[in-house]
């Protein structure tokens, strides 16, 4: 009995302590107890096993994805259209705001280097051969006047070198691309002192009477005419070229400004069309602003451009082929006077340099008749007729000293050369020389004149279109940024 009480005791207890468990939510055992016994349960729960697994891999696959993926997908949507159209115009109008004022100031830049720089080096190459030309003419002219020399021909002889060495330093100035150019002056450089030095013994045997001075007046008129001019002309023609060739240079349209305007215009339109149909608003203020900016740019640029390529044509027609034209007449002109006084100086060869004269007056009558007839040259034309009239006259008096000194009269024949007769070969010449440099510094004026004008129309068109476009810039950012705000 005792031991079945027991057995009873023990099995009440366990049974009171079971029912003496908190009761909670069922443990793993349990639900697999449940799911085992619910095969529909199963499924469900594997299905969302698998559910929970493909969502952890895409938010791990999203987070590892590189940031320019999402801005790939962000592109897409339509506040980054919005955005990446807004940044691709601001960028477009600085660049095309830089571009268009580097372009502009520097065709303007080089306008004025052709003013300041260019111009006044040709200038002086052209002084320097003619003031070569004129102190052997006038030490030709001094030393067949026989003794001491007219203080008028000794004061044009000196000033005349004087005149010629300046402009030889002005000439070497500025850049030398060409090698040949540096040469010719080197040879200037170093004649110039010898050419000099033969004159000065030439007088000075002159004076003593000495037959020994013709000699060297002909050695230093053989070294003028077959060095020194020769270097002097190409000089001239090297620096000249610079201007010469204005109208190739400065004419030639500024395509690139042009064609950058007219795109970035194309562009802003279009893409006012495309915000005003997405935002369904008809004007964006902003865009509108840049329009107006840009147009204006344009319209500057083609007005400033179109006047600056008629000035600088003019300035070609009117100006530096004019005044090469005269400046080649003059230098002519003064080879045919150095060849009229070598003539009586140096007798035993007065056929062969009165042949010369007259070859080159003839070149010199035909070149100014032929600038006379060309009406599109208005420069210079009044200078022009005078100089005809006085070469005429000069002809005229060359024959006299020709007619003297075939029949022995070298006495009339020196004073139809260079004595003060108002008909005489030296009053015409000097009439001749006066009016050609009368019309150089004409068609230099206008040439100068125009380049001018070239550079003034275009003188703040690079800053102008710069501020422009960086106003276009400003306004087609203010534009965008209320649109892009309506997608926060």
């Amino acid at each position: 009995m005792t031991g079945a009480k027991a057995s009873q005791q023990k099995s009440a207890g366990r049974r009171s302590m079971r029912v003496r468990r908190p009761t909670g939510p069922p443990g793993r055992a349990a639900r697999i107890r449940a799911a085992t016994a619910d095969p529909r349960l199963t499924v469900a729960a594997g299905r969302a096993a698998v559910l929970n697994q493909r969502e952890l891999l895409l938010l791990a696959r999203e987070r590892s994805q590189s940031p320019l993926v999402s801005m790939r997908q962000f592109a897409t949507t339509t506040p980054g259209k919005l955005i990446i159209i807004c940044l691709l115009l601001v960028i477009s109008c600085i660049t095309f705001g830089w571009y268009s004022s580097y372009s502009l100031d520097h065709r303007t830049k080089l306008l004025q280097d052709t003013i300041n720089s260019a111009e006044p080096i040709a200038e002086s190459s052209q002084v320097l051969y003619s003031s070569l030309s004129i102190a052997d003419a006038a030490a030709n002219s001094s030393f067949i006047s026989g003794g001491l020399a007219p203080q008028d021909l000794r004061d044009r002889y000196s000033t005349a070198i004087a005149t010629a060495a300046q402009a030889l330093v002005h000439s070497a100035s500025g850049t030398i691309e060409n090698p040949q150019t540096q040469s010719d002056l080197n040879v200037l450089a170093a004649q110039l002192p010898v050419y000099t030095g033969l004159v000065e013994t030439a007088r000075t045997n002159n004076r003593l009477a000495n037959p020994v001075g013709s000699a060297y007046l002909g050695e230093a008129s053989n070294l003028m005419q077959s060095v020194i001019l020769p270097a002097a002309e190409r000089v001239y023609e090297q620096r000249s070229a610079a201007i010469s060739d204005t109208k190739n240079n400065f004419t030639r349209p500024l395509w690139g400004v042009y064609i950058s305007v007219t795109l970035l215009l194309l562009a802003l339109l279009a893409t006012h069309r495309y915000v005003a149909r997405r935002s369904r608003r008809l004007i964006n203020i902003g865009l509108l602003v840049a329009i107006v900016a840009i147009v204006v740019s344009l319209l500057w640029v083609l007005i400033g451009g179109v006047l600056s390529v008629s000035s600088t044509s003019e300035a070609e027609n009117s100006g530096a082929r004019p005044l090469h034209d005269l400046t080649t007449i003059r230098n002519l002109t003064q080879q045919a006077r150095s060849d009229e006084t070598l003539a009586l100086a140096r007798l035993g060869d007065e056929g062969s340099l009165d042949s010369s004269y007259t070859q080159a007056t003839s070149q010199i009558n035909e070149l100014l008749k032929a600038y006379h007839d060309n009406r599109s040259q208005t420069e210079g034309q009044d200078a022009v007729d005078n100089a005809i009239s006085a070469l005429t006259r000069w002809q005229n008096a060359h024959g006299q000293m020709v007619e003297r000194s075939n029949v022995g009269d070298f006495v009339g024949a020196i004073s139809w050369a260079v004595g003060d007769r108002p008909d005489g070969s030296a009053a015409a010449y000097s009439d001749v020389d006066e009016a050609l440099t009368q019309g150089i510094a004409e068609t230099r004026s206008a040439f100068r004149d125009d380049v001018n004008t070239a550079r003034v129309v275009l003188g703040f068109a690079g800053t102008g279109v710069l501020v422009l476009g960086i106003l276009a810039a400003l306004a087609t950012a203010v534009g965008f940024y209320p649109r892009i705000r309506e997608y926060r």
